[in-house]
C-alpha cells in the first residue's frame, strides 16, 4: 500500500508539470495580446513596456520563464501558488488570496449538486435495474436520456426564464464574493444553481448504476446468496448494491473533484463569484498567471480524487488489493 501510494504521488507530481508546461505555451508562447501590455494599459511608451517585460520575465528564454511559474507548482503551504509570481495582471491581487475567496462559493455549489444528484440518480438507477422493461425503468431511462441531452447553458438560462423572469419563485441570479454565503443559501440563491448542475450528473448516475446493478445481478455468488434463502432486498443491498456502487465511487471522486476546480458554465450563467467564475474572466482578460494558477489548482483537486477513489475501492470491494 505505501509503495502504491508513492507511485501515486509522483504521478500527482507528473500530472502536474505536465498541465502546467500545456497551459504555459498555450497562453503565454501563443499569445493573441502582449502580457506587457495588459500591465501596462493601453497608454503606454516602448521603453515602459520593455521595462515590464523585463521585470516579468518575458525577454528570458521560454524555459526561464517556465521555471520561473513552476516554482510555485509545490504543492506545500508557501509553495503553492507563489504569491511573488502568481499575481493577477490587471489588479495585482495574489491569485491564491482570490481563489480562496472564492472557493467557499465553489464548494457549496458542489456539494449541494453532489448531494441532490445521488438522491435523484441513485434511486432512479436501482428501480430501473430491479423492475427492468417497467413503466418505472422506461421513465427513469427518458429522465436519464433527457438529462444527458440538455446543456447545462441552455438548462440554466430556461430555468432563470422561467422561476424568476416568469414566474418569479426564485431570487434574483448573482451574488457578490461580499454577500455572505449563508445568506445567500438561505435566501434560495443555490438553489436554481443547484438543480441546473444536479441534472446532468444524476442522469449520468442513474445509467450509471442500472448498468452495473443488472450486471452484478447476474453474478453466481448472488445466486448462491438467493439459494441460501437471503431476502432480495437483502441480497440486492447488501451484495448487489455494495459491488455496483465501485464505479459509482470513481465517478463521484472525480466529479466533485473537478467541479471544486470551477464551475464554469453554472457560474457564469447565474453569476456566482467562484472559481470557475474568475477563470472565464481571466481567460477573456488573457491574464495568464490567473488561468495558469487556477488551471494548477484545478488539476491538484482532480488528481488527489483520483487517488483518494482508488484508495476507497478497497474499502468497498476487499477483492481489491494494492501492491
Amino acid at each position: 500500500m505505501t509503495r502504491y501510494l508513492v507511485r501515486r504521488i509522483l504521478f500527482l507530481i507528473l500530472v502536474l508539470v505536465f498541465v502546467s508546461f500545456l497551459t504555459f505555451f498555450i497562453f503565454l508562447k501563443l499569445p493573441a495580446s502582449d502580457p506587457a501590455r495588459l500591465v501596462a494599459g493601453r497608454q503606454t511608451t516602448p521603453e515602459i513596456l520593455a521595462e515590464i517585460r523585463t521585470n516579468l520575465g518575458l525577454d528570458k528564454p521560454w524555459y526561464v520563464q517556465y521555471g520561473r511559474f513552476a516554482k510555485g507548482l509545490v504543492p506545500w503551504p508557501g509553495f503553492f501558488l507563489n504569491e511573488q509570481v502568481y499575481y493577477s495582471y490587471g489588479n495585482f491581487i495574489a491569485v491564491k488570496e482570490e481563489i480562496y475567496r472564492r472557493l467557499p462559493v465553489t464548494i457549496a455549489l458542489t456539494l449541494g449538486a453532489a448531494v441532490l444528484w445521488l438522491i435523484i440518480g441513485l434511486p432512479i438507477g436501482i428501480v430501473s435495474a430491479i423492475r427492468k422493461r417497467s413503466l418505472a425503468d422506461r421513465a427513469g431511462m427518458l429522465f436519464a436520456l433527457f438529462g444527458v441531452s440538455a446543456p447545462v447553458f441552455w438548462l440554466g438560462y430556461v430555468m432563470l426564464f422561467v422561476f424568476w423572469f416568469k414566474l418569479g419563485w426564485a431570487p434574483s441570479p448573482g451574488l457578490d464574493i461580499k454577500e455572505s454565503l449563508g445568506h445567500a443559501i438561505l435566501a434560495g440563491k443555490f438553489i436554481l444553481p443547484w438543480v441546473t448542475l444536479s441534472l446532468l450528473f444524476a442522469a449520468f448516475y442513474a445509467r450509471m448504476v442500472r448498468g452495473t446493478l443488472i450486471e452484478t445481478m447476474s453474478e453466481d455468488y448472488i445466486r448462491t446468496a438467493r439459494a441460501k434463502g437471503l431476502s432480495e432486498r437483502r441480497v440486492i443491498f447488501k451484495h448487489g448494491l455494495r459491488a455496483a456502487l465501485t464505479p459509482v465511487v470513481t465517478m463521484f471522486g472525480l466529479d466533485v473533484g473537478s467541479l471544486l476546480g470551477g464551475a464554469i458554465i453554472t457560474e457564469t450563467i447565474f453569476d456566482l463569484d467562484g472559481v470557475g467564475k474568475y477563470t472565464i474572466d481571466a481567460i477573456y482578460d488573457q491574464d495568464f498567471p490567473v488561468v495558469m494558477g487556477v488551471t494548477i489548482f484545478a488539476a491538484f483537486f482532480i488528481v488527489v480524487a483520483n487517488l483518494v477513489v482508488d484508495v476507497l475501492y478497497a474499502v468497498l470491494d476487499p477483492r481489491v488489493r494494492y501492491t
